[in-house]
């Protein structure tokens, strides 16, 4: 099942091994790992290591102790696995037209497959989110926290974990972004009206399950903002 290590740094290549079991199926969500003991006898690495390698695994979220149980493969990874990305995405410090040419090679994909693939209920539920935009116009941080759940709901409807997944890595990036647009866009008061059109023009295209016009209607509104935010920069630039 595993193969003895000897090698410096011992707990590294415990934890590399068990990521490349995963990778190549032979673990899956909710598989048990053996236990230490096994795991000793089967590595040939010492007891030490082993709990050092399983600590690890641990705090990035990959795998969880189950009291009197033993150690498990997540079912669900939690974003103390995902949000690493996200910091080093910080770290190199992008730009905000960069995190939005992102945002739309990722997002325009995702308003077509989340109308081929919707259901009832998730029209519905994006059709609330949609609802509470429209409401809470005057209440600006409700409404990045609402345009943040626009965008990560059209995602969830894709049905593509991956995808999701991807977001869910940069999600503190996607948060700044977000903020930084809106603080952009709304220094011209007529663009709270026309978020809320573009947003309300996204989900009828999804609703009708029309692929084609919900990928237009999202490459629209990114460009929008992208045209919003140069047009904000031009001013600033000038008034000096």
């Amino acid at each position: 099942m595993f193969h003895p290590i000897k090698d410096v740094k011992v707990y590294e290549l415990v934890i590399e091994q068990i990521k490349n079991m995963i990778i190549e199926g032979k673990l899956k969500r909710g598989d048990k790992l053996p236990s230490e003991r096994e795991l000793v006898e089967q590595l040939q690495v010492s007891r030490a290591s082993i709990r050092e390698a399983l600590s690890a695994l641990q705090i990035i979220g990959l795998i969880e102790s189950r009291h009197g149980e033993g150690n498990f493969i997540k079912e669900k990874l939690d974003n103390n696995f995902l949000e690493p990305l996200s910091t080093l995405f910080l770290l190199e410090e992008q730009s905000p037209k960069e995190i939005l040419e992102f945002r739309t090679i990722l997002e325009v994909s995702s308003a077509a497959m989340a109308a081929k693939n919707a259901t009832t209920e998730q029209i519905l539920m994006l059709q609330n989110v949609v609802k509470d935009l429209e409401e809470n116009r005057k209440d600006e941080d409700l409404n990045i926290k609402l345009d943040k759940k626009f965008h990560y709901t059209i995602a969830q409807i894709t049905g593509n974990r991956l995808l999701y997944n991807i977001l869910n890595s940069i999600s503190d990036l996607i948060d700044i972004s977000i903020k930084y647009t809106r603080s952009k866009i709304l220094m011209d008061p007529k663009n709270q009206e026309i978020l809320i059109e573009q947003h309300k023009g996204i989900f009828a295209a999804i609703a009708k399950g029309d692929p084609e016009l919900a990928s237009e209607r999202m490459k629209s509104h990114l460009d929008y903002v992208n045209k919003c935010i140069i047009e904000q920069e031009q001013k600033r630039l000038s008034s000096f």
